[in-house]
């Protein structure tokens, strides 16, 4: 078996693990880093809006050597109108130009098939209306309002309200970390776009009910035994699906990183290039969200629930008792609640949970002397 196959299988059965809820505040510092240079992002350079939303004109050139600076100034001067050219992958180029209407986008496709020297009809051009553009814009938001809400719903009914809104704490990150990518490489936004964003919430939501339901199975009958907190069993549920979720990421980003590295930088496809980035960020942020987001959220919400909280208290203080008692027969002093110069006899001491999710015994086991660590 690999390491990583090993070390798989020791999380999963609790026998090692990382404390991802004991450390939620560096991960919670992390996320809003993400968050804050995204925002940022987005108000100093705005999202580059295709134009299915804003409305314009498409040329589309016969495969040609003329660059790409040329077509850029005859179809500002033409038009009056910042204009953003890209070279597909045969040779032509596309001229896109927002605003423009009938009649003006009539005057650019000739000023580019006279600068090529072809008919007017060699230069293909799609007009698209603004009317059309702010339907996209409507539906694209309401598309992604109603994909939200009904996460909540589901997540609500199928676990708690707790993991509902920690899924969509995981969700809006994820959301506004792609949207921050995208200001701030200035990628144009399309309809694909749209597209590849509602596919990775989806993708980032498969992966927190992934993980949900491991929590889910460690914790239900939290208060049926008294060895571990709710965090710790929370945590050991994150440890039992961090590889797999980690490797299925991995095994998606692949064809993803390819459509984006290799389709769109090598073969010039606008399209690839809009919908790839969105997944490539995407399946990146929802990974992360889902580990160390999502869960962490759930469980700060639960450790506020009053039988969680008596729960873990006793947990606790029963771990200090046998601490102080384990202490006391080491050094030779009177155990807690004996009388003077009785020794520290009377049986082992509790086992516990260690802080990173896996148990440790402070006090002697099988074969171990009683009052005594091993």
């Amino acid at each position: 078996m690999s390491r990583l196959g090993n070390l798989g299988a020791k999380l999963y059965r609790g026998e090692t693990a990382y404390d991802f809820i004991g450390r939620r505040k560096l991960w919670y510092l992390v996320t809003l880093t993400l968050v804050v240079i995204s925002l940022t992002g987005l108000g100093v350079r705005g999202l580059t809006m295709g134009i299915d939303f804003q409305g314009g004109a498409v040329f589309t050139t016969p495969s040609t050597s003329m660059s790409e600076q040329q077509a850029r100034e005859i179809a500002e001067d033409t038009s009056g109108r910042g204009a953003d050219v890209q070279r597909l992958g045969s040779g032509a180029l596309r001229v896109q130009v927002t605003g423009l209407d009938t009649q003006e986008s009539g005057k650019t496709r000739e000023a580019l098939a006279d600068e090529l020297g072809v008919r007017t009809q060699s230069v293909n051009a799609d007009l698209v209306g603004p009317s059309w553009g702010e339907q996209v814009t409507d539906q694209a938001i309401k598309g992604i309002l109603i994909f939200l809400a009904l996460v909540t719903l589901y997540l609500a009914v199928a676990f708690e309200w707790r993991m509902a809104v920690g899924a969509l704490v995981a969700l809006v990150h994820d959301l506004v970390v792609t949207v921050g990518v995208y200001a701030i490489v200035g990628f144009e936004v399309t309809p694909g776009t749209v597209v590849g964003v509602l596919t990775i919430l989806g993708y980032s939501l498969y992966d927190t009910v992934v993980v949900f339901d491991k929590v889910k199975e460690r914790t239900k009958n939290l208060t049926k035994q008294d060895r571990y907190t709710y965090p710790e069993l929370a945590n050991l549920g994150i440890n039992a699906t961090v590889v797999r979720s980690v490797n299925t990421s991995i095994v998606a980003l692949l064809p993803v990183t390819a459509l984006l590295f290799i389709g769109s930088g090598l073969l010039g496809g606008g399209t690839l290039k809009d919908i790839s980035l969105s997944l490539f960020v995407g399946l990146a942020a929802g990974t992360f969200s889902s580990i160390v987001l999502a869960t962490p959220v759930a469980t700060e919400l639960k450790m506020r629930e009053p039988a969680t909280r008596e729960h873990d208290r006793r947990i606790r203080a029963r771990r200090a008792r046998a601490d102080s008692r384990q202490e006391d027969g080491e050094d030779g002093s009177p155990a807690v609640g004996g009388s003077p110069g009785s020794p520290a006899r009377g049986g082992r001491a509790d086992s516990v949970a260690a802080p990173a999710g896996g148990p440790r015994t402070t006090g002697g086991g099988a074969g171990a002397a009683p009052g005594r660590g091993r």
